[in-house]
């Protein structure tokens, strides 16, 4: 993970992000509802979303030190109020804590359809559906009950969207996976994880546009999210290097990165996620049989010297402590 910001979303005493955190995604959604650029909503305090902080800081005229204090919330309106847990969120609410609410259900595996901090439809169907499969009453209203379950509680999700639609995507590479998407092993992954030589070449899995290149602190590290149709996006993690830019439009076999091992991360490979409104889904049931990188030449053998592990952040879109760099579980 790179260095975190020292990026405080309490009102009280400012406390330094280390870990996924509701509290940061909530700051970082209501910077970009502010006009400013935070990166990837992830819940990481990172160099974006730091630099976001303090443009919003000097534009208001307040200290510019990074931290989200209470000035800075004041300032920010609507979308820096209420906290977390201060009421309970009910549909037609908006503010600080539905955002925060809203990535913990992503987090979770249930999208709600956005990340803006308004509780809507989409909203309350997460909520309800979140409800019913941690066995609370299912009332819509996320109080205390709802909180306390989504912190603590791991839920198989329930699907939000079938293969039946139009959307298709070649597949990443022409190896097999090795982690798959689910709970491999216990623990929640977000994504397809394919063992690949460094430096083999990454293409993107269909027509879009360039939503997001660079680094990403969360444990992703080199970082390409395409953005495509209907509410899609496709994310490739660990690059050693990337070759598109943010806005590039891209098609199948469009070359946007090489493998690599950066972020958290045991080894080379490529960590491959589909996503539909912020929420990671399963890739297979969405990919074509031929292969995004049919046409592109991989040198050496495509087997890693053992199964690597994607990540080594402790949360619930990530892989266990155990996995460390250059080193297999």
């Amino acid at each position: 993970m790179g260095v975190a910001a020292a990026c405080s979303v309490s009102a009280a005493t400012p406390v330094a992000a280390r870990a996924a955190s509701a509290n940061v995604a909530a700051l970082q959604i209501a910077l970009a509802g502010a006009g400013l650029s935070p990166g990837p909503v992830d819940g990481i305090s990172g160099p974006q979303t730091q630099t976001a902080l303090q443009r919003f800081q000097a534009r208001r005229h307040l200290l510019v030190d990074g931290i989200a204090g209470a000035q800075t919330r004041r300032a920010l309106g609507r979308r820096g109020r209420p906290a977390l847990g201060h009421r309970p969120m009910r549909l037609g609410t908006r503010g600080w804590d539905v955002a925060a609410l809203q990535f913990l259900l992503r987090v979770r595996g249930y999208g709600s359809g956005g990340l803006d901090g308004g509780f809507g439809p989409g909203t309350l169907a997460a909520v309800q559906r979140f409800q019913q499969a941690a066995g609370l009453t299912v009332d819509g209203i996320a109080g205390p009950s709802t909180l306390a379950a989504l912190r603590r509680l791991q839920v198989t999700p329930t699907p939000t969207a079938t293969a039946s639609g139009p959307v298709r995507f070649l597949r990443p590479v022409s190896v097999a996976f090795t982690d798959g998407f689910g709970y491999p092993g216990g623990r929640r992954h977000t994504g397809l994880d394919y063992p690949l030589p460094y430096g083999a070449p990454v293409a993107a899995t269909g027509v879009g546009v360039v939503a997001f290149a660079g680094w990403n602190s969360g444990g992703y590290g080199n970082l390409v999210v395409v953005r495509h149709r209907l509410g899609f996006e496709t994310w490739y993690a660990h690059l050693s290097s990337i070759t598109t830019s943010v806005g590039a439009s891209v098609s199948g076999g469009t070359v946007i990165g090489h493998v690599g091992s950066t972020g958290h991360s045991t080894g080379p490979h490529l960590h491959f996620e589909v996503r539909q409104f912020g929420t990671p889904i399963d890739p297979v049931p969405y990919l074509l049989t031929a292969s995004a990188a049919r046409n592109v030449p991989v040198a050496g053998g495509a087997a890693a010297p053992c199964r690597p592990n994607a990540d080594a952040r402790q949360t619930q879109d990530t892989d266990p402590l155990v996995a460390r760099i250059d080193r297999c579980p």
